[in-house]
């Protein structure tokens, strides 16, 4: 989800809401719990939490999050900090910090932003398939960062986690009187292919997945691949990671996974939902995958950074990024929700990279430019596990 700055990305890949009648036609298909995991229980929050307290509980996680992926890249850049620019919306229904890097001698550009959001009235993109919700208020909070490093050796990455309300705010019964849900994920974008980082990153995310039960990673995993796809060349962003969108953890209210409700990856996604789980499941789970970010990615890049690099491989990059803009002006939700909120632009398009190229039928020519568009165009089980569905 190329930008998701909460733009807004948290209500942005929000805006499928509830899908009224959708998950019926899938409920016959749901799997059984595997055998000795934790079949969670239903609650409508966390016990003895209030709503403000509920949304106090993400915000710390996000901005926490924010603070040490800025400082531990910085570090690891060297030439470079992240910049912050903080912000306030004028009608005091809003607040950011907007942290960005460029020029540096590891990351060329790149942004790691939190904000949150109230708001009146929901965009008309949402109220028209639930009118229902026309005149509530919404709350939005999240983080989200891509990192575009300077070195075509050093993969691009992505991460996003947000939570989103709307209804009646103040209302201690989530379940009758709030729509809710959590959202996020993180993928990898390389320009030249190493099979073993791809294996690496994919660990990170599956022993993350995996303290919540061990169906979940094939399930995300999929569910990113179908996501971070540029549809119309038929092509993934990158090599994937995880990706969960509109989950309450309610399977009697099934909520829309994806834009087709028979496609393999939604319907392993609604697997993950037969145990039913809570909202403090949830954002545990939103937080395991969050500390999972640094160790993989940072380890990749000390691997890479001095790597030396010929211009055809920084040729490469740069078109190879033109792909990746591609995404996210065309297809992504966070991007396409923060412009219709009329959000911050420069924060809403820090996701795109200081230095792209377009060409006219630019074609893979090298076995290494080959290799990589194989495993974009035919995504690979990084860690041959067996699916559960």
């Amino acid at each position: 989800m190329g930008n998701e700055h909460l733009q807004w990305a948290a209500a942005g890949a929000a805006v499928g809401v509830v899908a009224g009648g959708l998950g019926a036609t899938l409920c016959s298909k749901l799997p059984s719990t595997p055998a000795g995991e934790k079949r969670y229980k239903w609650e409508t929050g966390p016990k003895g939490k209030s709503p403000n307290e509920r949304r106090a509980l993400f915000r710390e996680f996000v901005r926490s999050l924010q603070d040490d992926i800025t400082t531990t890249l910085g570090e690891l850049d060297g030439l470079q900090n992240f910049k912050e620019d903080a912000w306030t919306k004028e009608n005091g229904n809003g607040q950011g910090r907007t942290r960005v890097i460029s020029g540096g001698r590891v990351f060329e550009s790149g942004g790691c932003n939190w904000s949150e959001l109230y708001g009146d009235r929901l965009p008309p993109s949402i109220l028209k398939k639930h009118p229902h919700l026309n005149g509530k208020r919404f709350y939005a909070t999240g983080v989200s960062m891509v990192i575009h490093p300077r070195n075509p050796h050093c993969p691009t990455v992505h991460l996003n986690y947000r939570y989103f309300e709307a209804g009646d705010l103040d209302s201690d019964n989530m379940e009758e009187d709030n729509v809710w849900w959590f959202g996020g994920g993180m993928d990898l974008t390389p320009w030249i292919l190493y099979e073993e980082d791809a294996e690496l990153f994919h660990q990170h995310v599956k022993d993350a997945c995996d303290k919540h039960g061990s169906y979940v990673y094939n399930s995300l995993k999929r569910y990113a691949d179908d996501y971070f796809l540029n549809k119309h060349r038929d092509e993934g962003r990158g090599i994937g990671g995880h990706f969960f969108d509109y989950m309450n953890g309610n399977p009697e209210k099934l909520l829309y996974q994806g834009e087709n409700p028979q496609e393999e990856a939604h319907q392993r996604k609604q697997g993950w939902f037969s145990p039913k789980m809570t909202w403090t499941d949830l954002f545990a789970f939103a937080k395991d995958q969050g500390a999972s970010f640094l160790p993989a990615y940072t380890a990749i890049i000390k691997r890479r950074m001095n790597t030396t690099e010929t211009e055809d491989q920084r040729t490469w990059q740069l078109y190879r990024r033109g792909r990746y803009v591609e995404f996210n002006l065309v297809h992504d939700r966070g991007t396409t929700f923060g412009l219709q909120m009329k959000g911050r632009v420069e924060s809403i398009l820090m996701s795109l990279p200081a230095l792209v190229k377009w060409g006219y039928m630019v074609k893979a020519k090298t076995a290494e430019e080959k290799a990589l568009v194989e495993v974009l165009e035919h995504p690979r089980d990084w860690l041959k596990v067996e699916p559960k569905l």
